[in-house]
């Protein structure tokens, strides 16, 4: 293959603020006056009217061209995965379909008051006891609460619902938490907002866990072990049953970070594997948006007599067929409003459906598939972290090219914005140096894996006759590099910051 050409679609250019585009007495469409004096005068006279300005907001002049074209030009300085490759492992970003967004923008949902009677809204509760089911069997459970919003939420509830068992049978010096060091940075953080201490694992050599390792661990105050599997180095947890086996037999529970499930769904399940308690990210598994979007979902599911530690309420089914709303009976309480983000549950459910099991199973075959295509076919050009098959992702370490060249993974990532690639997961996992971690999902054709080596292979030859581009990339970005430090705890988000020179 040729050489790979950058891409200018984001190439610097000045858009104006709207502030600095506005023309006096420039309008995009007007009120009829009679209409909008009435409402005035209505509003008005119901108002407080020492709450009323003395004069006009300074708002800019703009036709409606004017606008519509300022936020197309913004939203194409923004990358997604509508727009390109987006290789993200752990947190992960893959493409939503398009019908489950129909489906829970449907007005017989959307039109739903949060207050609305059981048995004003039997469709939607029995769409979600459906869900609910399909979780169960796919995942080897009892019973799932919905409420979680997220999946750093589904960790805590997760953790909670440990806590409250062990309590629960007056067992209050378990106050430990197990986490192996190549857990998701979210774990230690859920165990510790959980009100447990945290007790780190070292992964072998081969980057797993190993069962003599939690034995030696495990003992009177183990509450619990938080295990990914597969973990962050995109290899499965091949003593997971011992591991699991060892942490009970110290009167603990196994707690699964379902983040990675979708490279095993439909093949395996955390339930028959020892698993206690697990949370799932649905924008991971079941394709909905990611958290960050918001909002998110993260169900978490039990084994059989953990139901009653859930957040509620449940959707139960009566003997009539007809659906209520049931309080588990141990609960913590809620930890959501209502009964969570019900329409990203929905879009998960559609997912389920349009796929079914034959489906979940072939999608984390792909998954697997492109993760380890993408790794044999860079492994000469790149180190891999763990020698080996992998799984849903391949982690490569730029240690080697870090000590010959003096460039960073840090570079490689800016590299490739240039050639419309989103940046992979980097420096993450921690136990990795220089880690650069890709997870190519299901959902991306051969050709766009294919482009992405080409351009990885094409950054590598660069680190060596040309430095300087990757030590000045982004070239073609909207923004080269910012102080990334500052632009995180000093964010200027508003143009009145700008105009005053805010850092």
């Amino acid at each position: 293959m040729g050489k790979i050409t950058i891409d200018r679609g984001l190439a610097r250019r000045q858009i104006p603020q709207l502030n600095e585009a506005s023309v006096p007495g420039r309008r995009g469409w007007k009120l009829d006056g009679a209409s909008a004096d009435r409402a005035a005068l209505q509003n008005a006279a119901a108002a407080d009217r020492s709450l009323f300005a003395d004069t006009a907001p300074a708002l800019p002049e703009l036709s409606e061209l004017d606008v519509v074209r300022h936020f197309t030009q913004l939203s194409g300085l923004n990358h997604s995965v509508d727009n390109g490759f987006y290789p993200l492992g752990s947190c992960t970003m893959k493409f939503n379909p398009r019908i489950n967004e129909s489906v829970a923008a449907l007005d017989e949902f959307t039109g739903l008051h949060p207050l609305t009677e059981a048995e004003n809204c039997q469709g939607i509760l029995a769409l979600l006891h459906e869900l609910e089911e399909k979780l169960c069997l796919l995942l080897g459970y009892s019973r799932f609460s919905l409420q979680p919003a997220a999946g750093a939420q589904g960790e805590y509830v997760g953790l909670i619902v440990i806590r409250a068992w062990h309590e629960d049978r007056g067992d209050h010096e378990r106050r430990e938490i197990l986490i192996p060091d190549s857990a998701h940075g979210t774990n230690p953080a859920s165990a510790a907002a959980a009100g447990f201490d945290v007790v780190v694992l070292p992964s072998d050599e081969d980057g797993c866990l190993r069962a003599e390792t939690v034995r030696k661990a495990a003992g009177p105050r183990t509450a619990g072990l938080m295990l990914t599997n597969p973990n962050t180095l995109g290899l499965f947890e091949h003593e997971v049953q011992e591991i699991a086996a060892a942490v009970h037999e110290a009167g603990g529970l196994v707690y699964y970070d379902g983040a990675n499930a979708n490279a095993i769904i439909g093949r395996v399940r955390p339930g028959d594997m020892g698993f206690d308690v697990c949370h799932l990210n649905l924008h991971k598994t079941f394709s909905t948006p990611h958290g960050g979007g918001g909002p998110g979902a993260g169900p978490v599911g039990v084994r059989a007599g953990l139901e009653d530690f859930l957040p509620g309420p449940f959707v139960t089914r009566r003997e009539d067929g007809s659906y209520a709303w049931e309080e588990p009976a141990k609960s913590a309480g809620p930890v959501h409003a209502w009964y969570g983000n019900s329409l990203v549950l929905l879009k998960a459910l559609a997912y389920i459906r349009m796929l079914g099991g034959a489906g979940c199973r072939e999608a984390s075959g792909m998954a697997v598939l492109n993760a380890n295509y993408v790794a044999h076919e860079l492994a000469a050009y790149w180190q891999l972290a763990k020698p080996g098959p992998v799984m849903h992702e391949a982690v490569f370490s730029g240690k080697k090219l870090r000590d010959r060249t003096g460039l960073l993974t840090l570079d490689v990532a800016k590299r490739l914005i240039d050639y419309g690639i989103h940046p992979p997961t980097v420096y993450f996992p921690l136990i990795v140096p220089e880690a650069l971690m890709v997870e190519p999902t299901e959902t991306e054709s051969l050709e766009t894996l294919d482009h992405f080596i080409a351009v990885m292979r094409q950054i590598h030859d660069e680190m060596e006759e040309n430095p300087d581009l990757l030590r000045e990339a982004p070239q073609h970005a909207a923004i080269s590099r910012p102080d990334e430090t500052q632009a995180a705890r000093r964010p200027v988000l508003t143009w009145l910051q700008q105009e005053r020179g805010d850092s």
